[in-house]
C-alpha cells in the first residue's frame, strides 16, 4: 500500500476519472437550508467532494452513538483525488478512527489509541490518500471553530482536503475547506456504487453472482 498523504509533502498523483454519475448521487438528508441551496446550485456536478454511502454511514453512526453523552468524535477521510473536465475532486471511500479523548466541546485522538489508528489505516484494503477529517459538534450546529480552522491550516491545508462537521443532535452536516487562507463551505454529494443500495433508499439493481441459481440456469456468464 502506498503511504498516505497527511502532512505537507508532495501532492498526490491526480488521475483523470469521471465522478460518480448523477443518478447515483444525492444530497445528504441532514443538509441545512443554506447547504441544500449550495448543493442545488452545484447539481448535477461535478462536485469537489463525493462521500460514499459506506463512509457516510460510519460517520453518522459514530457521531450518533456518542450523542447521548454529548461527546465529540473525529476520524480521518480515506479516499482518492481525481480530475474530470478541469475539476479536481476527492472521493471518500472509507474512514478511520480510534480511541478518543473528548468532551462536548473538544476532541483529539487518544495517545494510547495511535497504534489502533495505524492498524485501521493499514487494514483499509485499498490504496488511499487521506483527503481530510470529520468531527462532530453535538448540539452546537455545523461550523469551523477557531481550533478547527487552525487544525485545517496546519494539517489539512491542501486544496483537496475537506473537513466534514456533523451535529447528530440537530441532524445537521456540512463540509468545509481552505481557500486563499480562509474557510469556505464545500458542497458535497453522497454516492453509492452500482450494485449498492442507494442512500436511505431501495435497491438500485440486483447484482448477479456466479452462484446465483437464476444466473446458472440462464447459461449466461
Amino acid at each position: 500500500m502506498t503511504s498516505p498523504h497527511i502532512l505537507g509533502g508532495k501532492e498526490p498523483c491526480i488521475r483523470q476519472r469521471d465522478p460518480p454519475p448523477p443518478e447515483r448521487c444525492t444530497a445528504h438528508k441532514w443538509l441545512n437550508e443554506k447547504a441544500r441551496e449550495e448543493f442545488a446550485n452545484m447539481a448535477p456536478g461535478p462536485f469537489e467532494l463525493y462521500l460514499s454511502k459506506l463512509a457516510e454511514e460510519k460517520i453518522r453512526n459514530h457521531a450518533t452513538n456518542a450523542a447521548g453523552d454529548r461527546l465529540e468524535v473525529m476520524g480521518l477521510l480515506l479516499g482518492n483525488v481525481f480530475r474530470s473536465n478541469g475539476t479536481v475532486y476527492s472521493l471518500v471511500r472509507d474512514v478511520a478512527t480510534t480511541d478518543l479523548d473528548s468532551s462536548s466541546v473538544r476532541v483529539r485522538f487518544s495517545r494510547d489509541g495511535m497504534e489502533k489508528l495505524f492498524t485501521a489505516l493499514e487494514d483499509a484494503g485499498f490504496n488511499y490518500v487521506i483527503v481530510g477529517w470529520y468531527h462532530s459538534h453535538p448540539g452546537h450546529r455545523c461550523f469551523m471553530s477557531p481550533t478547527d480552522v487552525e487544525t485545517q491550516k496546519v494539517i489539512f491545508n491542501k486544496s483537496f482536503h475537506s473537513a466534514i462537521v456533523i451535529d447528530p443532535i440537530n441532524k445537521e452536516i456540512d463540509s468545509f475547506c481552505m481557500e486563499n487562507g480562509k474557510v469556505r463551505s464545500r458542497p458535497f454529494a453522497v454516492y453509492w456504487d452500482e450494485y449498492q443500495n442507494p442512500y436511505f433508499g431501495e435497491t438500485v439493481k440486483r447484482k448477479r453472482l456466479a452462484n446465483d441459481p437464476k444466473h446458472i440456469r440462464s447459461g449466461k456468464h
